[in-house]
């Protein structure tokens, strides 16, 4: 297959699942890194993709957001053991703060039935999950339904998530990164998710990220936070060791699951 036929079929690609990387496009192709990495290189000049760590996206898909069914199925093993690995961060009797997010949803999932915690969530799927479980105390924090992440987000959400004074808050985010140009750290596609994220980080004495690799170096329309606002990030092995040393030195702790 000749560069153009390649480079139109990875654009198709990119198009198609929203997001493309190095390794897989080497192994579909059969061609080495390198010469994916040339030819996202040409499309990225071209206008018609944009370079993210590790592969990338579409140009002008910065706010593209999967539904739930389609992000539920992405990177299910890495996420079963980022949710089992941040079981180990929950207080022992104490009050967390629990963010939308297919990743938070298999934390939930992996809680112990007879757990004794205080919970706060806006997300719908998680508050159906936790109402379960007899022991706990659950507050569901109420305003406008966005359909696409089932979560309630404006400023019923924003005033209660302003009173609460939680042990940690475990978040999610679309992308993130050390970019500190304005451009980077946590993002998310919309500007309504992101005041929520804002007021989560800032209702609990510790936060706690749960975020595949693959997130890394992406940046998504809405800002909601730097990672230096996170106390602990817990990824996958998909985040090399490099990255995870420059990210503790900028002061987040990172655990690869």
């Amino acid at each position: 297959m000749y560069a153009p036929e390649r480079q139109q079929e990875i654009l198709r690609l990119a198009r198609d699942r929203g997001r493309v990387d190095v390794p897989s496009l080497a192994e579909e192709f059969d061609v080495t890194p390198e010469t994916v990495r040339r030819d996202l290189k040409a499309l990225d000049r071209a206008g018609l993709i944009r370079r993210v760590h590790g592969g990338a996206i579409p140009n002008g898909r910065l706010d593209f957001e999967p539904d739930l069914t389609e992000r539920e199925a992405t990177a299910a093993d890495e996420k079963d053991r980022i949710a089992k690995t941040a079981l180990a961060e929950l207080p022992s009797e104490g009050s967390v703060v629990i963010d939308a997010g297919t990743t938070t949803a298999r934390f939930v999932a992996a809680l112990p039935l007879d757990s004794r915690l205080t919970v706060v969530t806006h997300a719908l799927p998680i508050a159906a999950r936790l109402a379960e479980y007899p022991d706990l105390t659950l507050h569901l924090v109420g305003g406008r339904l966005r359909h696409r992440t089932r979560a309630a987000v404006g400023e019923w959400a924003l005033s209660a998530y302003g009173d609460i004074n939680a042990d940690v808050t475990f978040i999610a985010a679309n992308g993130f990164s050390l970019a500190d140009d304005g451009k980077g750290g946590l993002t998310t596609p919309d500007l309504a998710e992101a005041a929520v994220k804002r007021a989560m980080i800032r209702a609990a004495r510790r936060v706690v990220l749960l975020a595949d690799s693959s997130k890394f170096g992406q940046a998504h329309f809405a800002r909601f936070g730097e990672l230096a606002d996170v106390d602990m990030l817990i990824t996958d092995q998909g985040l090399s060791p490099e990255d995870a040393r420059a990210i503790e030195r900028a002061g987040t702790e990172v655990v690869r699951a």
